[in-house]
């Protein structure tokens, strides 16, 4: 057992299962003379239900992750001195996207049996904002092991990600003789890092394009799954029932076979006890007949 191995276990849990188990672990890393992991297991923090929720998208939607991962490291390399136009067509890809995976991690809570609310959807929401602005929040996120939701606090304004960007961008390209406190219009870029901008542009819209066409995918792929397991779990309910209502059936029929089997044994007990009184009334009958008999011989 080591650090990671536990931490693994844990986050996969359900909310209510980790304190307990994290217990358990202690417990046991304190058993196997360990304390030193017994004290790091025992600082491994149980997540908020919207770090819960992202945690579980990280695990349970693996395949979306380095999607998102690719088109933050695109936006990232993109968003600099980007034309308005431009930024507002990324800042439109990224609000599908995130708004799309935040859904998809609220049905994924519901059906591990803890819907969050409309505030956990939120941060849920704010943490992917995060992961696409700070690729040190993109690392924390792919791990699986969130306490806490994240929040943009670098690279993308912590809105939508690019409208102050495209307003700054605006500003760069307004025609001479604007007020003085405004910013002055830059130089003209080199043409070859204007070239390797859009580039990198075009891959970021490719890399967006490609993520939420999966997304779509991975969302009517959960729909009918979901739809799959809610008709199985009422053919598991009527099933049951029919079993719960078959076995009281039979034990019923049980109750009735032993009570049968209990009168047919007083029955045969009755059976053999007149028996035996008949056969002792008889002899008794016979030896009385045969008294008269003699006695009526002995008449003169």
């Amino acid at each position: 057992m080591d650090l990671d191995t536990v931490a693994d276990e844990l986050y996969r849990l359900r909310p209510e299962e980790f304190t307990t188990t994290r217990a358990a672990r202690i417990a046991a890393a304190r058993t196997a003379g360990d304390r030193a992991l017994a004290d790091r297991i025992g600082k491994l923090r149980r997540p908020s239900l919207s770090a819960w929720a992202s945690n579980l998208l990280v695990r349970e939607r693996h395949s979306e992750v380095e999607p998102l991962l690719r088109l933050g490291e695109g936006l990232r390399q993109a968003h600099h001195d980007l034309d308005g136009e431009q930024l507002r067509e990324l800042s439109r890809q990224q609000r599908v996207l995130i708004s799309a995976l935040s859904r998809q991690a609220g049905q994924l809570a519901a059906q591990a049996g803890h819907p969050i609310t409309e505030a956990a959807r939120h941060e849920v929401e704010n943490t992917l904002r995060a992961v696409l602005a700070d690729p040190e929040a993109a690392r924390e996120w792919a791990s699986g092991r969130l306490v806490k939701p994240l929040t943009a606090g670098t690279g993308f304004p912590a809105g939508t990600g690019f409208p102050a960007m495209a307003e700054n961008a605006a500003a760069r390209r307004a025609p001479t003789g604007t007020p003085a406190t405004e910013t002055p219009r830059p130089p003209p870029p080199d043409a070859k890092a204007t070239a390797q901008r859009r580039r990198r542009l075009t891959q970021a819209r490719k890399d967006a394009d490609k993520a939420a066409r999966e997304l779509r995918t991975r969302q009517d792929e959960a729909a009918t799954a979901s739809r799959e397991a809610f008709a199985a779990k009422k053919r598991w309910d009527e099933a049951q029932q029919r079993v719960s209502d078959m076995t009281a059936e039979l034990q019923r029929a049980r109750e009735e076979q032993r009570q049968a089997r209990s009168a047919e044994e007083t029955a045969r007990d009755h059976a053999r006890t007149a028996d035996r009184l008949l056969r002792e009334a008889r002899r008794r009958s016979d030896a009385a007949a045969a008294i008269v008999e003699q006695l009526t011989a002995q008449e003169p």
